[in-house]
């Protein structure tokens, strides 16, 4: 009986045109990385930028959109000493120890239930735009989604550099590898953060806890674009602390999810158009990580240690989930996340960075223009 109920809604939805999009924003930044905590230190008393990202984006699309199809409804409200530019009074709170007890204990968890709380209390049936930090809230918004739509008739579709599907136990068993045979590791035994962290859910695990939590199934999640896939090398190292590092990513295919890395969209991009059209789902969720084009269209994103796609790649890309939503499924929830506002329209080099301007180009491309 729920399987013909949730049918007939489903139906009805895809025969309604009129819903708009919802933008909203997130501005939680809890990286815990030493360069993260030294920027948030040093700009404490800069209060004239703009940190929360869904300013500058919305203000971009407000420019470029004639006929507004969308509304905005603010931010979440989180406590400061998580926002990317925490207040002076917080100053006592910006430590490595602060951030990591926060992952430990979930905090991204709870935050992401949070946001799943907005969507469903304010935006649904709508279509939730997220334009945010962290990549762990990506789960609440979707989660939200497929309790409405239900779990097996919604695709996941994530852009992204990292495959954000390794539990903690698993990173530090790979970084323990590495100091244990690698005489020029860059990473200190010394550490007391590189052991004993639990499997917390955070924004380079939270797919693994979609996965493991049944709330995607793994033929409707595809990730595309990764650039941390291990190479063949890698995956035939014998050791158990890399093995199970790497099942973490080989592991997952079997299981039916699409992983699609960036070296394989370059040489044939033909090859992502056929794996999208094997989406049965009638509805998608598209969650674009920003460090997609780290390092070389943008600079403004939080992870930056691959070098991501130029403009001009990253738009094809997006142009193919374009392809797919104009053909057979409906597009019920969207976002944009991992920017850095500390970053994010600085000058580096000749240059400003333009990661907000592209972020507002790949929504525009994916709602807003025409497929041609």
């Amino acid at each position: 009986m729920y399987n013909k109920v949730m049918l007939k809604r489903n139906e009805t939805d895809m025969n309604n045109d009129k819903k708009s999009l919802v933008f909203f924003g997130c501005p939680m930044d809890c990286d815990e990385k030493y360069d993260s905590i030294q920027e948030k230190t040093n700009t404490l008393w800069l209060t004239e930028k703009y940190y929360d990202p869904l300013k500058p984006v919305m203000s971009i699309l407000s420019d470029k959109e004639t006929s507004k199809g969308y509304r905005e409804i603010g931010s979440l409200e989180i406590p400061s000493w998580l926002l990317p530019n925490p207040p002076t009074g917080e100053r006592s709170k910006i430590t490595s120890r602060q951030f990591i007890n926060f992952i430990d204990d979930d905090g991204c968890r709870g935050m992401a239930e949070s946001v799943k709380a907005f969507v469903r209390l304010n935006i649904l049936p709508d279509i939730p735009c997220m334009v945010g930090i962290d990549h762990s809230l990506t789960g609440g918004a979707f989660g939200a989604v497929t309790d409405y739509y239900g779990k097996d008739n919604v695709a996941l579709i994530v852009i992204d550099t990292h495959t954000d599907a390794v539990p903690m136990s698993a990173h530090a068993d790979a970084i323990q590898y590495d100091m244990d045979t690698n005489p020029d590791s860059v990473y200190d035994p010394a550490d007391p953060y590189l052991y004993n962290r639990p499997d917390s859910y955070n924004a380079s695990s939270f797919l693994y806890h979609l996965l493991k939590d049944d709330i995607v199934s793994p033929q409707n999640l595809f990730v595309l674009g990764v650039s941390d896939y291990p190479d063949k090398k890698t995956c035939r190292i014998k050791n158990p602390r890399i093995q199970r590092y790497t099942d973490c990513y080989a592991g997952s295919k079997p299981k039916g999810c699409t992983i699609l890395t960036k070296k394989e969209f370059l040489k044939s991009p033909r090859r992502l158009r056929g794996q999208l059209e094997r989406i049965r789902a009638p509805y998608v969720y598209v969650s674009v990580d920003m460090d997609i084009g780290a390092m070389n269209a943008l600079e403004g994103v939080r992870f930056r240690n691959w070098k991501g796609m130029n403009e001009k790649k990253i738009y094809k890309l997006v142009a193919e989930v374009k392809r797919i939503l104009s053909k057979q499924v409906r597009l019920v929830g969207l976002d944009v996340m991992e920017m850095d506002p500390r970053r994010a329209g600085e000058p580096f080099g000749s240059s400003r960075d333009r990661t907000y301007e592209i972020a507002a180009n790949i929504i525009s491309k994916l709602v807003f223009e025409k497929f041609s």
